[in-house]
């Protein structure tokens, strides 16, 4: 027996065999669908398929009801927050962070210094991890803050150059271009309230030109022949700038013992910092990275303070 369906959807095909439950062996009724036969047995099939299952899908909306937003004690299970009708969560304080990051150009390009201590809160948890960062063959950088979000970043901008490379023009993103789409990225994720809680140091040279900038998770950004992140802000950048202010152009030489000073102070006067740090050159041959290293420390005067018992 053939009779005319509805042409909407299986749901209402299914409501259709459904009316013939009276009638013997229902599974022989074919219905005229989309210009096409089509039995109840299929369409119960059909139906099985588009069922609310276990898993991924469990308890949700069912097509023509209304469905209500879970919430209650139930929503443990799920913690997804917009499935239990929460509010959107964002990273208020960051988990494992990194101190500060050191900066200072030289004739002929850039040194930057990091040291290789996660912080778990005051705790020293992971003493082994890099927080300087290899671009490309005239780019590097380093981050302080948030460690997961400099993973993140990482991997964004591996990819980015990895993309540029493969198309084979010749060309490569510049320090400048690095530090330009960085704070166009900090400042988009800040603006939508879900900042990546990092400040970074993008250090470079290309076209016969040494490059320094800065960019904070806020978005400002700005350049400096010596620049600072974190507590190194307060210690290290008077310590820069005093040398710069007498001498403006330093050798690769002097540079680098600049900033291993100021990792000794930093180490002295920073609980959160580590006497085993990575520092990194970038000239016209390329970008280096140094380390672990370690600066000499003189603790015999220790016993000479008191009063921070």
């Amino acid at each position: 027996m053939v009779r005319s369906a509805p042409t909407s959807s299986t749901w209402q095909l299914g409501a259709a065999c459904r009316k013939k439950e009276g009638v013997a062996r229902k599974e022989n009724f074919r219905f005229r669908w989309a210009g096409a036969f089509i039995s109840c047995a299929t369409v119960t099939k059909m139906e099985g398929f588009l069922e609310p299952r276990s898993g991924l899908w469990a308890g949700g909306p069912a097509p023509g009801q209304f469905y209500r937003i879970p919430s209650g004690p139930g929503c443990l299970v799920d913690p997804a927050p917009v499935l239990c009708g929460g509010p959107i969560t964002r990273t208020q304080n960051p988990m494992v962070t990194g101190t500060s990051v050191l900066g200072v150009k030289f004739d002929g390009g850039v040194v930057i210094a990091a040291d290789m201590l996660g912080s778990y809160g005051s705790l020293a948890r992971f003493r082994n991890i890099s927080r300087i960062m290899r671009v490309n063959d005239s780019t590097m950088l380093g981050a302080s803050g948030d460690y997961a979000d400099f993973q993140y970043l990482k991997q964004v901008l591996g990819q980015m150059v990895i993309d540029e490379e493969l198309l084979g023009d010749g060309h490569s993103y510049s320090p400048r271009a690095i530090h330009s789409w960085l704070t166009r990225a900090m400042y988009s994720r800040r603006s939508k309230m879900n900042p990546l809680w990092n400040t970074m140091v993008i250090g470079g040279y290309a076209d016969g030109e040494s490059f320094l900038g800065y960019v904070d998770m806020l978005g400002v950004a700005y350049e400096a022949p010596s620049l600072a992140t974190g507590y190194g802000a307060y210690l290290a950048q008077p310590l820069l700038r005093e040398i710069l202010e007498k001498q403006p152009v330093l050798s690769q030489t002097e540079a680098r013992e600049l900033v291993e000073r100021c990792m000794r102070v930093l180490y002295y006067r920073d609980a959160r910092s580590y006497n085993r740090f990575q520092i990194a050159t970038v000239t016209e041959k390329g970008v280096e990275i140094e380390g672990p290293l370690s600066a000499e420390t003189n603790w015999d005067i220790a016993h000479m303070i008191s009063g921070f018992e």
